[in-house]
């Protein structure tokens, strides 16, 4: 997971892709870059590992000149999250000139590395994903150019080129030197990408893409509607917008993890709203705690911030039990889940996280997470809890089991670092230090997700329930991701 915007405007649009970036600062925090155009064609680029507060100076940005740009926060999946050669956006300078961010992952890399030397005569110089996918457009980019400028028809026969050799998941923006910014979704819909705009006094439109629509809402930019799967948008150099189906069979199949953890709250996806699915999720999981827990077991309901907030207010409200806040955290300190290595996770926890004994003392309590991953933070929280004072503690997830690696661009690459990999529940509960230990049902995240939108049938539950929708997925690539992720 990473988060990427792009905008054309009027003037220059780097302050407010810096301000964009802030807000999707949770969504990878190992490094950022923003890279403008102007409309000469010349790039400007800056990259830095990071935060995006720690990777800019006030000469950087007055340096990011010109009325296109994109940006990007990353959160490593493929490559080396210390290495600031591989942050993004990537650049080639053929045909034209090409700066390319991207969300997600590709599960075809070993075919398109091998392609890319072998036929295509290019060089890759990182190990990252984003290389190869900027490669494979400008490989298709020149392949469909015929006369002496650039036409929205050409970009689209190019990106229908893309989904062709590109398996995975990718939503990208890349600017074209000289022409405009043009942005694509897989045919899966994994990764999400939502389009705005903004009308101006004379009657002008300015433009965004991006991750999500909180953007577009500080930026007081208009929704105008998700980029569906397999589309390509395309806006010129004055401001028009086209688009163009270049998928053959196209499937919206977003990722639902977006909903469980990934995304902000305040956020619509897909035209499902994050906050209320997780409502939905507490629900749900109401239900099966009263199914499986003792009765007398729960004597307070408490999140484990923030993410799982909405839910475990819910819990708290159908099962009838006190709701309190017996955690308190560290906005300082980045999100656990996305740091890379366990020596790091474990370490943050309790600089993230502090337990009030005043609110744990001889209680037994109910912890309710949005999901279980590693495993790692889930324990120190269960015995930050027991030194608090806590009599039990009864531990939810929100989400299921997470049984099955996550290859659509969620750093879950290997089962061996899944907790609930080959393990019952009871002996989960056990790993982690917990009396009693609940799961979200599959089917129940499923529906309370979908239940927010007629329009999406399905979802991406790959790491619950191990169906890789893109069917292109084999055990062979599974046990390849595995070995690489451990050599």
């Amino acid at each position: 997971m990473c988060g990427i915007v792009g905008m054309v405007g009027r003037g220059s649009v780097n302050q407010e892709i810096y301000d964009s970036l802030l807000l999707l600062q949770h969504r990878g925090q190992d490094s950022t870059g923003i890279a403008t155009a102007e409309p000469s064609g010349v790039f400007h680029v800056h990259k830095a590992k990071g935060q995006v507060r720690e990777g800019f100076r006030t000469r950087d940005m007055r340096a990011l000149l010109g009325n296109l740009g994109l940006g990007h926060v990353r959160y490593a999946t493929k490559g080396t999250a210390s290495s600031e050669e591989e942050a993004q956006p990537f650049y080639v300078n053929a045909p034209y000139g090409i700066v390319l961010v991207h969300n997600g992952n590709l599960t075809n890399t070993r075919e398109l590395t091998e392609e890319l030397f072998r036929k295509d005569r290019r060089h890759l110089n990182t190990s990252s994903d984003t290389e190869l996918l900027v490669n494979v457009l400008a490989n298709e980019l020149q392949t469909v150019i015929s006369g002496p400028d650039l036409d929205p028809e050409q970009v689209f026969q190019a990106v229908t080129r893309v989904h062709e050799r590109a398996e995975g998941s990718y939503a990208a923006i890349a600017l074209i030197a000289g022409y405009g910014l043009l942005a694509f979704r897989d045919p899966f819909g994994i990764r999400p990408l939502i389009l705005g705009t903004r009308r101006n006094a004379d009657g002008s439109y300015e433009w965004v893409v991006t991750s999500e629509s909180l953007v577009l809402e500080n930026g007081e930019f208009e929704v105008v509607r998700d980029v569906e799967p397999g589309e390509a948008v395309f806006i010129d150099l004055e401001g028009n917008l086209h688009t163009r189906q270049c998928a053959t069979d196209p499937k919206l199949v977003p990722c639902s993890f977006e909903y469980v953890y990934l995304a902000r709250p305040d956020s619509i996806m897909n035209g499902i709203s994050v906050y209320e699915a997780r409502l939905r999720m507490g629900e749900r999981l109401a239900d099966t705690i009263a199914k499986y827990t003792p009765p007398g077991v729960i004597d307070v309901v408490m999140p484990i911030p923030d993410s799982a907030r909405p839910a475990a207010m819910q819990v708290a409200r159908k099962l009838g039990i006190e709701y309190r806040e017996g955690f308190y955290k560290n906005r300082y300190v980045g999100r656990t889940f996305i740091m890379p290595g366990q020596a790091v996770r474990k370490k943050s926890v309790r600089q993230k996280l502090n337990a009030m004994s005043s609110e744990f003392k001889g209680k037994n309590v109910l912890l309710i997470d949005d999901s279980i991953v590693r495993g790692t933070t889930s324990k120190e929280i269960i015995q930050m809890a027991r030194d608090a004072g806590a009599a039990t503690v009864t531990f939810a997830s929100a989400a299921p089991p997470v049984r099955y690696p996550h290859v659509y661009g969620i750093n879950m690459p290997s089962r061996h670092e899944l907790v609930a990999h080959g393990r019952t529940i009871p002996e989960i509960a056990e790993e982690l230090g917990a009396d009693y230990m609940v799961y979200q049902e599959v089917e129940d995240l499923k529906a309370a997700i979908l239940e927010g939108s007629p329009d999406v049938e399905d979802l991406d539950m790959s790491c619950f329930d191990g169906r890789y929708i893109t069917g292109t997925v084999s055990d062979e690539y599974l046990a390849w991701v595995e070995g690489s992720q451990e050599s």
